[in-house]
């Protein structure tokens, strides 16, 4: 308990100072009126309308929790055979390399031609943003694998799935998770600029009516409750590397 608030507290202390501050500077002394809204306003704003932005909050939600899902899959696949096959390396890499380069929002729109304005876009374009990392990070740590351990594994008859599973993927899995940390956050900012491009629905949606109806108090609302899902889900994420790979935690906290 005590190392939990030596890590969270600090931030959370700056969290609160910084929201304390702009509640002040705008209700205490009327800094930017129009453009700039107090916390509290914001709350007040999520509050009166639940139904709105509860049910948006769901619909972008499930967009990224799906398309991280597919990512996921899809990147530790293309990770394992890329460590494993020299050949399917030169040829998927440059691919997966492509696919980052290409900006997403010059894709989106392109996407919503092809598919239509339902989920199926949305949940490309995260697919899209998020399994890069997955695939580079579950590469490094596949490769990154003491030989004497391989070696052990081979001397005692060990076949290339009990080489897989006892020592190079759980060797893997921090560098797995470090991949997903990051993947997960840019799962939503790829919800968010599909959402842009078309929807009729979904957090990113709320802001576009926001910015083209001046409803400053909604624009504020979404943003908030977009970063309070991105924290959410990158916190289960940091869950689940607790539970599935404590070792690779430990070290982490161990170098900082």
């Amino acid at each position: 308990m005590t190392a939990v608030l030596q890590r969270y507290l600090p931030a959370a202390l700056t969290l609160t100072g910084l929201v304390v501050a702009l509640e002040v500077a705008v209700r205490g002394f009327g800094l930017w009126p129009v453009t700039l809204r107090a916390p509290s306003e914001i709350v007040s704003e999520i509050v009166d309308k639940p139904a709105l932005y509860w049910d948006n909050t769901v619909v972008t939600a499930t967009e990224v929790l799906i398309g991280f899902a597919i990512s996921v899959v899809v990147g530790l696949l293309i990770a394992v055979l890329i460590s494993y096959s020299p050949a399917l390396q030169s040829t998927l890499y440059p691919i997966v390399l492509l696919l980052q380069i290409v900006p997403k929002v010059a894709i989106a729109p392109l996407l919503v031609v092809l598919m239509g304005f339902g989920a199926g876009p949305k949940i490309l374009t995260v697919v899209l943003v998020a399994f890069f990392p997955i695939v580079i990070d579950t590469v490094v740590g596949l490769r990154q694998i003491d030989n004497d351990m391989v070696d052990l594994v081979r001397s005692l008859k060990g076949n290339r799935w009990q080489e897989f599973s006892k020592v190079r993927f759980p060797n893997a899995l921090p560098f797995v998770f470090s991949g997903l940390k990051v993947a997960i956050t840019l799962a939503v900012i790829g919800a968010v600029i599909a959402e842009f491009v078309g929807a009729d629905s979904g957090l990113g949606y709320l802001m576009i009516l926001a910015n083209s109806s001046m409803q400053t108090e909604m624009s504020y609302a979404a943003v908030t409750l977009l970063s309070a899902l991105g924290l959410l889900l990158f916190a289960a994420v940091s869950l689940a590397e607790r539970i599935l790979a404590p070792w690779g935690h430990s070290n982490q906290s161990e170098r900082v």
